[in-house]
């Protein structure tokens, strides 16, 4: 019998599967010693470059000694109503100026203008009732206490005009100082209640700066000191000095807060508007 012999019937299903995973096996310790033998022959194509990226423009927020900064008013505040009521009038538009003293919003008062009548009526009949006790007393007829409680009902209706008084001067509101107005919070006929915004004003003439320099700096900085400040909207420079050094330092920000005035009050200027300042170093100054 002759053992070279070659078997050439078909394998059976399992033994398929073994020769398979044999002859991958195989496969890849083929190409892993090609690869170590001559890796030259097996070169991975190089990825091309990638694009490079656009450089930023170059600004003065690049510059160490640059700080941003605020345009802010002198004076700002916003107008709170004092009483529970109805507008009736409303003079006041957005960006339209305002004078001191000018009434601004005014309430429907007709109940308060009631009370006031009626508690002067009031005090009108206890200074009557204590002319009378005072009379009756020099006779004899009334005694001290009376005389005592007719006073006090007089003092009394004396404090509900007062009241009455305060009341009425709430129903019209007037401008603090000369301004304009940046926003208005309220319509006419509109029904507000105590503590209800409505106007919004800030003050006119020259705007300050705030910004916040780093607290390293704090050896250069003294009132007066002049500064450069380039506006982002208008695209100008102009010159301010510090006026205010905040008594705190920010210790997590490590920055300190500072104030300038500018030495002019441009009109093209608005608050609102912000840029960036440059504080002289200490070679400069020397």
């Amino acid at each position: 019998m002759n053992h070279s012999h070659v078997d050439s019937r078909p394998l059976a299903g399992g033994k398929i599967a073994t020769h398979r995973r044999l002859m991958a096996v195989l496969l890849m310790l083929g190409l892993g010693t090609a690869a170590a033998q001559g890796s030259d022959r097996l070169s991975v194509p190089a990825m091309p470059p990638l694009p490079a990226l656009a450089s930023a423009p170059a600004s003065g927020f690049q510059d160490p000694n640059a700080i941003r900064v605020l345009l802010s008013p002198q004076l700002e505040t916003t107008l709170a109503s004092q009483i529970v009521g109805r507008i009736v009038a409303l003079d006041a538009s957005l960006g339209a100026p305002v004078k001191a003293g000018q009434p601004l919003v005014s309430f429907d008062c007709n109940e308060s203008e009631a009370r006031l009548k009626m508690a002067r009526a009031e005090n009108t009949a206890a200074r009557e009732t204590l002319g009378v006790k005072q009379r009756l007393h020099k006779l004899k007829a009334a005694g001290d206490l009376e005389v005592s409680m007719a006073r006090a009902e007089v003092h009394k209706s004396a404090a509900a005009i007062e009241v009455s008084q305060a009341q009425l001067a709430h129903c019209v509101v007037r401008a603090p100082f000369d301004g304009r107005v940046v926003k208005v919070h309220v319509k006419p006929h509109q029904g507000v209640n105590i503590g209800a915004p409505l106007v919004e004003l800030v003050s006119d003439g020259p705007l300050k700066l705030r910004l916040n320099a780093p607290s390293r700096m704090l050896r250069q900085i003294t009132i007066g000191m002049p500064i450069e400040v380039d506006i982002l909207e208008t695209g100008r420079s102009y010159v301010a000095r510090v006026s205010a050094v905040n008594a705190r330092i920010d210790a997590v920000a490590q920055t300190i807060e500072l104030e300038a005035s500018l030495n002019e009050a441009p009109g093209e200027l608005l608050p609102g508007m912000s840029g960036i300042a440059r504080l002289p170093t200490a070679a400069a100054k020397e």
